[in-house]
């Protein structure tokens, strides 16, 4: 019997960089899961779940109100306290903390220090993964989300898109946690998850060693 594979990954970055798309086809990926012969349900979350308000597109973990801190940030302990009783297990994760510290700032003006949850992530072995593209590349990819969207408006400034990303850069480039900036312009998400998976190797990110 081999190593137990236990990946846990964080995947940010503004919207338009396929983050989610990214994610599903990680935690199916052999190299990261292992092979499946049978489907089974896997340990997918997400800050950006609304889980805050009984209405659609309200508010949760990424975009509370002040009144909500409380909440939120005792949502972020909740999490940390699960991943480590079970941290002999794969997590990945579609937008977390980054996206938490980026949003309150520039529309609520309020900066919060996430270094006690980094630190826990990282005695767990999280990476984060920093989805960005080319400038050029936002528009195409515009044009094939209006296609399913059910919120189209949201796409309407893609330069709030490219002054976002220019934020989770410095986000990213400043946090403790084993980072990957993967450019995902004109890449298929095969060829994404495959960088993924070669990154994870290299750095010791697929296996648990404590």
């Amino acid at each position: 019997m081999g190593k137990k594979l236990c990946p846990k990954i964080i995947l940010e970055g503004t919207r338009l960089t396929g983050k989610t798309e990214l994610v599903f086809a990680l935690n199916e990926h052999p190299r990261l899961v292992g092979p499946r012969k049978y489907r089974y349900h896997s340990p997918l979350i997400s800050g950006e779940w609304c889980a805050f308000t009984n209405f659609p597109w309200g508010r949760g973990l990424i975009n509370f109100e002040e009144h909500e801190e409380a909440q939120a940030l005792e949502t972020y302990r909740t999490w940390l306290k699960l991943f480590q009783l079970q941290k002999y297990y794969s997590w990945m994760i579609d937008r977390f903390h980054l996206s938490t510290m980026l949003y309150q700032r520039e529309v609520n003006g309020r900066d919060y220090d996430f270094g006690w949850l980094e630190e826990g992530l990282d005695e767990l072995g999280f990476h984060l993964v920093l989805c960005i593209r080319n400038d050029d590349s936002f528009e195409p990819a515009r044009e094939e989300r209006l296609k399913i969207s059910g919120n189209p408006s949201q796409y309407d400034d893609l330069d709030l898109f490219r002054r976002e990303q220019d934020s989770f850069i410095g986000l990213a480039r400043k946090s403790r946690l084993p980072t990957l900036e993967l450019n995902v312009g004109n890449v298929s998400v095969d060829e994404q998850a495959e960088n993924v998976a070669d990154w994870l190797s290299a750095t010791g990110g697929l296996y648990a060693d404590y």
